[in-house]
């Protein structure tokens, strides 16, 4: 369900970006501010490039992928730590506290989307802050949020935070007909401790989920399977800067997922742990060279009804970067390698790769940036795609892509009251023994979705976005609009689907948001578009929504804050599906109350 607020315009954030497991990088990034709790969907709506897959409703499956890449190879990351989930190999979004998530970081040179923990602000003289929301609305919907940060010294602020989302989920669709079995009950509570160091800061982090929901399946194959997820993470990162010459990133992380599938053809349980071992050490050389070379190490055991697997990978990435006033390169050299063991089979592989990548910025004038790079992206199957129990597919190759982008970037960020920007980026992706799920390719119209390879896909097109500002005299108000072009082909020799769009990836991608306030009070909307999508049985139709949200919020002692607010998602009552058979919600809205002190 909706939040407070749509989310902001993109916007860029700094050139040079740490990611703890991958070094230094020059990122070709956008940010989403999230405004207090906006939904996974609602986030990523706006983003040039993004694919959402939603199954529909509250209890349905939420992943996302960029520019065709599908959503396993596109990496998601917490607090700069990579998740890892045993989610049928894809990570739930719909798992991640967006109540307490102040950012998104969208990267199109590396592929991921990272999620930022909202730190502590205290105001002055105050060492108690603190948060209460409840949100309500249609579906039976309830998600109560509470926060509490404590500023334990002034080197090191804690924070506790709890919610949950009920719902019964069910809703009409098409010709008065219910979607039931899609109810949800999941529970989140986290701890986190940020402190600074003298050259330095560090952030630990435990998180807890728990869910029980139902698992309606598609319209043509309804179900009334169940499923409990039980996932718990603790994990840390720490930078130190000693004498501005060497840098060191470490982090390291411990997870466990559990999942148990209560349905009519058997139960099953699924239990996934998980180990990292991150660092990175970056050599500022002289004022326009640097070097970083990054180390990790990730063990991951599965064991479930079936089977048993264990994975022990490791990356190594070496970079170099150069600056100067008007000119930014990277040039990066990257090692991949996984060890898998079937207990069951007694079966070993392993697989290993070099992946480089050139990265630069140029700016050709104070307004105006041109960007380019290249990277070789390899994935790996994960286990699930390889031996999930009715899913999984054992004779799946790796994904081997290279990516290349080039474009421009205008910003006019002069203090006043306008501000605007625009950026133009034309990309060209080759992907050989691409993975795709989809209903099993020799029998596209059954009900049995695989994860099966297609040859070789070429995925080509351009992002167009546009952001005004205004800001003056108590008003302040912007408007944003992306446009995406997708041609991405199945170009495998002698495929029955030679030459048509791969499935689920819209062709045109359309996205206009605007919001305006004063005096406290806010209103926003939010209008999408998808067109010209495609799956194992054809086109799929095109589709598009308009949100809208109102707030108002009153100030009390400089300190606290009360607002109240309404939103209606979907208000023209659209029809559609994101993926064939799992129809989303129409019209349906949601009311709260947010307390901060």
């Amino acid at each position: 369900m909706a939040g407070l607020l749509t989310a902001q315009a993109p916007d860029t954030l700094k050139e040079v970006t740490i990611v703890a497991d991958r070094g230094m990088v020059v990122s070709r990034t956008d940010t989403v501010r999230t405004c207090n709790s906006v939904s996974v969907t609602d986030a990523f709506a706006p983003i040039p490039g993004a694919c959402i897959m939603d199954n529909g409703g509250p209890a349905g499956l939420k992943t996302v992928s960029l520019r065709g890449m599908g959503s396993p190879h596109t990496a998601i990351y917490i607090d700069g730590i990579r998740v890892g989930n045993a989610q049928s190999g894809q990570t739930d979004l719909g798992m991640i506290d967006m109540g307490n998530t102040e950012g998104v970081i969208i990267d199109y040179a590396q592929n991921s989307i990272s999620f930022t923990t909202s730190k502590p602000v205290f105001a002055e003289g105050r060492k108690i802050a603190g948060r209460a929301m409840l949100q309500a609305g249609s579906f039976g919907t309830w998600q109560p949020l509470a926060r509490i940060d404590l500023k334990a010294s002034d080197k090191l602020a804690l924070s506790a935070n709890a919610s949950a989302n009920i719902s019964d989920g069910d809703f009409t669709y098409g010709e008065g007909l219910t979607r039931t079995n899609n109810d949800i009950k999941q529970y989140m509570a986290g701890l986190d401790a940020f402190g600074t160091l003298e050259h330095g800061h560090y952030h630990a982090k435990a998180g807890w989920n728990s869910a029980e929901r139902g698992t309606p399946g598609s319209t043509s194959w309804p179900s009334e399977d169940r499923q409990n997820d039980q996932n718990l993470y603790i994990q840390g990162t720490l930078e130190n800067h000693f004498s501005g010459l060497y840098t060191l990133n470490l982090s390291a992380k411990a997870s466990s997922d559990k999942i148990q599938y209560l349905s009519t053809w058997g139960d099953s349980d699924y239990d996934q742990t998980e180990y990292q071992l991150n660092s990175s050490h970056r050599f500022k050389i002289n004022d326009w060279w640097e070097v970083s070379a990054a180390a990790d190490l990730q063990w991951d055991g599965l064991e479930s009804t079936y089977y048993n697997s264990t994975r022990l990978g490791t990356v190594g990435t070496v970079t170099s970067v150069f600056s100067f006033e008007r000119f930014m390169a990277e040039i990066a050299a990257e090692y991949q390698a996984a060890y898998d063991h079937d207990e069951a089979t007694a079966e070993e592989k392993d697989r290993h790769c070099l992946s480089p990548s050139i990265d630069f910025r140029f700016r050709a004038t104070d307004h105006l940036d041109f960007v380019a790079f290249a990277r070789r992206a390899y994935r790996i199957p994960t286990f699930n795609e390889l031996y999930y129990a009715g899913f999984g597919n054992p004779s799946l190759r790796p994904e081997d892509a290279w990516l290349t982008d080039a474009g421009l970037e205008w910003h006019n960020s002069a203090t006043g009251r306008w501000s605007s920007s625009l950026k133009l980026n034309g990309f060209y992706n080759i992907l050989t023994d691409k993975i795709i799920s989809a209903p099993d390719p020799s029998d596209p119209t059954g009900y049995t979705w695989l994860p099966y390879n297609i040859g070789r896909v070429e995925a080509m097109g351009m992002d167009l976005s546009a952001n005004i500002r205004y800001s003056s005299d108590g008003w302040d108000g912007g408007l944003y609009a992306h446009y995406s072009y997708q041609s991405a082909l199945d170009k495998t020799p002698d495929s029955f689907t030679y030459g048509e769009q791969i499935p689920y990836v819209a062709r045109h991608t359309a996205s206009v948001s605007a919001d305006i306030s004063r005096k406290g009070w806010t209103f926003s909307g939010n209008w999408n578009a998808r067109m010209k999508r495609y799956d194992s049985s054809g086109e799929m139709p095109s589709w598009n929504t308009l949100d809208v949200n109102l707030s108002k919020s009153f100030q009390f002692d400089g300190t606290s804050s009360l607002t109240l607010f309404a939103s209606a998602k979907n208000i023209c009552n659209r029809s559609y599906e994101i993926a064939r058979g799992y129809p989303v919600p129409g019209r349906n809205f949601i009311f709260g109350i947010d307390f901060k002190f």
